[in-house]
């Protein structure tokens, strides 16, 4: 008799219970779920198993959507009273509380919102906004790069951007040619490269006949051009030591990656929006103010005791599974009879700072041509992020003054938030004279403060990340653990969704397979 993989699971099913069998599936390699795109399961994929979903941002909300359509009973317990987690929109009304800090509370006009955590939807995050077509989430674009937004230097120098790229090409295939007619790359090239390397860089650049770069209208006018006969003249090109000089001049380059491209979308009304449409699909319980307190396992169940942080009543929940979208610097401080791997794995795991200033302003931006996109300044703030809605208006708008992550966002968390302000108002001012005066209503967003996430995402520890990463990417017991910080990309929310498709298809898995257990 062939013994298979299949029969040999269930020997061990009938001798050890499902547990022994399940470890063994694992071992066996019935759980791989890499990458492979996600498939929508059978309506009664799940029937009669409960899990429990901690957590409501992007990543609870599009495993709770999955599992239910696929016959789970499921519980959402989320400690905030609002969905969406780190996507997140400010708006009239919006409190921010952040540790060690007084309650802020938005005062925005009608239709001025900003959103606290992400911004913007690359057109290759196709997962998610797959999600927006099936939820009716509107979209529109967002203009992520302006070639009239500006560069600006430590000495408060200004390049606009359409001259940095425009000069700083001109500049480099006039050497490049220049190389080419002196023979320098006769060994790097064949003569017939060269003959159409030539052509090629006297347009790449605007070059001149003698493959010269003189300026060109691409990095804008000196003179516009106008009625009659009046010719528009180019601006002459900015010397390229002056564009190597400029501290940001890399910042030029920033809209050729493939996350942060040129136009790009977002949702109509803020980002928030799409958590929302989740909550309006999703038909079972959704606690909010859910504080989940105890994380205990017993045999074949796993209870949750949570709190009710408006009542302050203690609750418990019953699930056969949990699957758990908590951050991991939260999930830290949470009572759980994890095993002792999975809890080193989950306290070792640092997430970044990152913070956000936003302030109410007239569109004073827009008499410079500026219509969304980025000026990059430099420093503890970072960059001046202008919006893409009300283009060409008299309605107010939302200016972002301040995004930084990294070293300089440590730093700048530890001012108080009215010099985290004035620092904000204080970059603009420099970019666009005269005008830091027009900015009101300022909100502060320090990611490493807001309860609930304590950070923005996660940035794993070169020395552990790949054990740590691939422990936590597999259950412990009944406990499923997924979200943006288990993607490649942590920082964005494609990142939860396709974390959270994967843990979905690795619990109907095993519910498949335990029920063949059973079976046999």
């Amino acid at each position: 008799m062939t013994i298979t993989r299949r029969h040999l699971i269930r020997k061990l099913g009938t001798i050890g219970g499902t547990g022994a069998a399940f470890g063994a599936m694992s071992a066996l390699g019935f759980f791989p779920r890499n990458a492979a795109a996600f498939a929508a399961l059978p309506a009664d994929a799940g029937r009669g198993v409960r899990v429990a979903v901690l957590g409501a941002g992007i990543a609870g909300l599009t495993a709770a959507y999955e599992l239910e359509r696929a016959g789970f009973a499921i519980t959402v317990l989320e400690a905030r009273d609002r969905l969406g987690g780190r996507s997140w929109t400010v708006k009239n009304g919006s409190r921010i509380e952040m540790q060690g800090e007084d309650t802020q509370v938005c005062s925005f006009a009608e239709n001025v919102y900003f959103n606290a955590g992400p911004a913007r939807i690359p057109s290759h995050h196709e997962a998610l906004l797959g999600y927006c077509r099936k939820l009716g989430v509107a979209l529109e674009v967002e203009v992520n790069s302006s070639r009239s937004a500006f560069l600006m230097g430590d000495d408060g120098k200004t390049l606009q951007m359409r001259a940095a790229v425009n000069d700083t090409r001109g500049h480099v295939s006039e050497l490049l040619a220049k190389a080419l007619n002196q023979g320098a790359l006769d060994t790097a090239l064949s003569a017939e490269d060269k003959e159409k390397l030539l052509p090629f860089l006297k347009g790449y650049g605007d070059l001149d006949e003698n493959f010269t770069y003189g300026g060109s209208e691409r990095s804008g006018y000196a003179t516009a051009p106008g009625a009659f006969l009046t010719k528009g003249t180019a601006k002459p090109p900015v010397p390229l030591a002056e564009l190597l000089a400029n501290q940001r001049i890399s910042s030029a380059l920033f809209d050729e990656t493939i996350t942060m491209q040129a136009t790009m979308f977002q949702p109509v009304g803020g980002m928030q929006q799409i958590a929302e449409g989740f909550g309006r699909a999703i038909a079972a319980p959704i606690h909010r103010n859910a504080e989940v307190r105890e994380i205990r396992t017993r045999g074949d169940s796993v209870t949750i005791a949570w709190r009710n942080t408006a009542t302050r009543q203690m609750n418990t929940l019953e699930a056969d599974y949990v699957l758990c979208t908590v951050p991991l610097t939260v999930l830290a401080k949470i009572d759980a009879d994890f095993s002792s791997p999975v809890k080193r794995a989950i306290a070792g795991v640092p997430y970044a700072s990152s913070n956000k200033v936003a302030f109410e302003s007239p569109r004073f931006w827009e008499k410079q041509q500026i219509y969304g996109g980025i000026s990059f300044v430099g420093g503890e703030t970072s960059l001046v992020w202008y919006p893409s809605t009300g283009l060409n208006t008299d309605t107010p708008a939302m200016l972002l003054a301040c995004y930084v992550s990294g070293r300089d966002a440590v730093t700048f968390a530890k001012r108080p938030l009215a010099e985290q302000i004035a620092m904000a108002r204080a970059s603009v001012e420099r970019l666009h004279p005269g005008h830091g005066a027009d900015l009101a209503k300022p909100m502060v967003v320090n990611w490493s403060k807001v309860p609930y996430n304590m950070g923005a995402w996660s940035s794993w520890n070169a020395d552990t990340a790949v054990a740590d990463f691939n422990l936590l990417n597999q259950p412990d017991g009944r406990v499923y653990f997924t979200g943006a910080h288990l993607s490649q990309m942590p920082a964005w929310q494609e990142g939860a969704v396709l974390a959270a498709q994967r843990t979905v298809g690795m619990l109907a898995d095993r519910v498949r397979e335990t029920r063949l257990v059973r079976a046999g």
